[in-house]
């Protein structure tokens, strides 16, 4: 990936089995409205590429909602075959045991992904649980980003008890814990947090290696305090993030063109933190 060729690079999208059509899905486009954006691959790679945007994609390694998840390897393929704009994260339920980290440093020895992606409500664990230290082992070795969810959940939203999703464990605190414990690890905690955004906010302000990345919400419902530090304290560690494709860059940049970001930072949240981050060229 050339980043000095892409106007933005979006660090949250999901690939989704192309055939998936389960309850959690429905409620999801409910809850977010029906996006419009192309579920197939080769319509993504299409998107992204003619609006001049690179990505981080990653599948969720997850058995709560019943959905398939795409296998890591076909994540890592297609992002090999896309590699002008496309970089591939594995998704690992750290539950899995030894399983997990087997399959995370076969991963991370192969060099075709560059990063984490953790879903702690729906794998059903709280982030500081010693059971995923050994694969946080993995990628803290490498150096390789780790990217959790945190805050509300919009799948399982209106369904009934949530669709089984457990708002506890999207709570940022305890990721300060693994911060603590990794301090030479990349963390990303994905999407504004509601309802602890101001949690996240001092763990990203104290913690030097953790980032906070802005997707799954509409940049027009931003909490006030998440876009003062997004332009002062926090402008080199914030990052432009979609939630593809329950969220379209198309939307989120429009609403984030209406916000009060000074000029300044815009390309730092759009691209170079992200650039720096990844270490793109």
């Amino acid at each position: 990936m050339n980043a000095a060729e892409l106007i933005a690079i979006d660090t949250h999208v999901h690939l989704e089995p192309e055939d998936a059509n389960q309850a959690a899905d429905a409620a999801a486009k409910k809850y977010f409205g029906e996006s419009g954006a192309p579920r197939d691959r080769k319509g993504m790679a299409e998107y992204y590429r003619s609006r001049k945007i690179g990505c981080v994609i990653f599948p969720v390694d997850e058995k709560l909602t019943g959905k398939p998840q795409v296998p890591n390897d076909v994540v890592a393929e297609f992002a090999a075959e896309n590699a002008d704009i496309i970089i591939a994260f594995a998704s690992i339920d750290p539950t899995r045991g030894a399983d997990a980290v087997r399959e995370a440093k076969r991963l991370v020895a192969s060099g075709t992904i560059r990063g984490l992606k953790l879903h702690p409500p729906l794998q059903q664990f709280f982030p500081n649980d010693r059971i995923a230290y050994p694969l946080y082992e993995v990628f803290a070795e490498a150096r390789l980003p780790v990217l959790f969810h945190t805050g509300h959940s919009g799948i399982g939203t209106g369904m009934p008890g949530g669709g089984g999703v457990r708002l506890k464990y999207g709570n940022p605190m305890y990721i300060d814990d693994v911060a603590v414990d990794f301090p030479e690890m990349p963390i990303i905690l994905a999407h504004p947090s509601f309802p602890w955004q101001d949690e996240a906010i001092s763990i990203c302000l104290h913690k030097p290696e953790v980032y906070i990345d802005l997707s799954g919400w509409s940049p027009r419902y931003f909490p006030a305090n998440l876009i003062q530090y997004a332009n002062t304290l926090l402008k080199h560690k914030v990052l432009f993030g979609s939630d593809y494709p329950l969220i379209t860059p198309d939307r989120w940049l429009a609403d984030f063109a209406k916000i009060d970001i000074k000029p300044e930072v815009r390309p730092l949240i759009l691209k170079e933190n992200a650039r720096k981050l990844l270490c793109l060229s």
